[in-house]
């Protein structure tokens, strides 16, 4: 036997609006409908599992010498250096 928790849940009038429409198209319930929608998303973030960022490192020996240890901004003027001028 399955638990039951009753909640409030705040959904916009227009969402709230169509569900009531597809539920009576399907002859069910805000509620059946709700909770399938939970199902899937929760099935799908599972089957996902965890981002992983890959390593997109390229191989050298990192920042020019001139730029080494300076700050962004230093850095960020020389990446936009004669463009836009």
């Amino acid at each position: 036997m399955a638990w039951c928790m009753k909640t409030t849940v705040e959904i916009s009038d227009a969402l709230l609006s169509e569900a009531k429409q597809a539920a009576a198209r399907e002859r069910t319930s805000v509620r059946k409908l709700i909770e399938e929608g939970l199902r899937r998303v929760l099935a799908e973030r599972r089957r996902r599992g965890v981002f992983k960022l890959r390593n997109a490192t390229f191989r050298g020996r990192g920042l020019h010498p001139d730029l080494a240890g300076g700050e962004w901004s230093r850095i960020r003027e020389r990446i936009y250096e004669g463009r836009g001028e």
